[in-house]
């Protein structure tokens, strides 16, 4: 094989490879066009076949709305994301996700601004609402632990702030990305822990099928009710949330 044509650099043509497959391929492009790089500047070579493929390897195919519901696998999950290793907003933002259940949209852009820390409350802005209605959530003393360590690191106004500018917000991959690392790609997305959260929540009996709805901010009763009512059955989410997290806690150290 001529590994000076690039199209012999694109073994990922096809959807059919595995997502392993791909991801391998991208950091081999990366690492060769730095050897080609090396090799032009001493006369070796006279161009970089992987100039080329930039755009020409395909991106892996995600599926957002993957999501455990298997309490045994949550609880492995669960572990895996306790021992996971990393950048400290990465980390951050995967360990909350499971406890919000939010639309990860909304959680990686998180404001300190938007946070009442003393009233256990996070108010995101209309505007980042995929739904455009105002939305409060209330927050587990989990979550309120896992924010108040990312305050210790604050240098900017996003809680979960880019690895490369405090400026702006870890991107919408990030979270998916760690779980693909941790092995889950597939299995479980950001997104689809909101499924997790309401698949269990309604099968554990205990809560208003329609104050689950309210706290993954979908509408309840008419629209003008949904726009008016951002509380709505706000005492039981409260309770909702910390029997969540509680649970969540005991789940991973081997119970539920």
């Amino acid at each position: 094989m001529d590994i000076r044509c690039p199209r012999n650099w694109l073994p990922c043509r096809g959807r059919g490879l595995s997502l392993p497959t791909r991801e391998t391929t991208k950091r081999l492009r990366s690492v060769a066009g730095q050897v080609f790089n090396y090799a032009i500047a001493t006369g070796r070579a006279t161009n970089n076949p992987t100039v080329a493929l930039q755009r020409a390897l395909l991106a892996p195919e995600v599926n957002h709305m993957a999501a455990i519901i298997n309490v045994d696998e949550l609880r492995k999950l669960l572990q895996a994301i306790d021992n996971c290793t990393g950048y400290p907003s990465t980390l951050a933002a995967l360990r909350i996700t499971p406890h919000l259940f939010q639309r990860p949209g909304e959680i990686r852009k998180m404001k300190w601004e938007n946070l009442d820390l003393d009233g256990a409350r996070w108010s995101p802005p209309i505007a980042d609402m995929k739904k455009r209605r105002p939305h409060d959530v209330p927050l587990s003393r989990q979550a309120l632990a896992i924010i108040r360590e990312m305050a210790e690191l604050r240098n900017g106004p996003y809680v979960f702030p880019a690895f490369h500018t405090g400026s702006k917000p870890i991107s919408e991959n990030t979270v998916n990305g760690a779980l693909r690392r941790l092995g889950y790609a597939g299995k479980q997305s950001a997104h689809g822990f909101r499924s997790t959260a309401s698949s269990l929540l309604n099968e554990s009996g205990k809560w208003n099928p329609d104050a689950i709805e309210r706290a993954m901010s979908r509408q309840v009763g008419n629209a003008t009710s949904a726009i008016y009512n951002r509380t709505a059955y706000w005492d039981e989410r409260v309770e909702m949330m910390q029997w969540w997290s509680d649970w969540l806690d005991e789940l991973k150290a081997g119970g539920g």
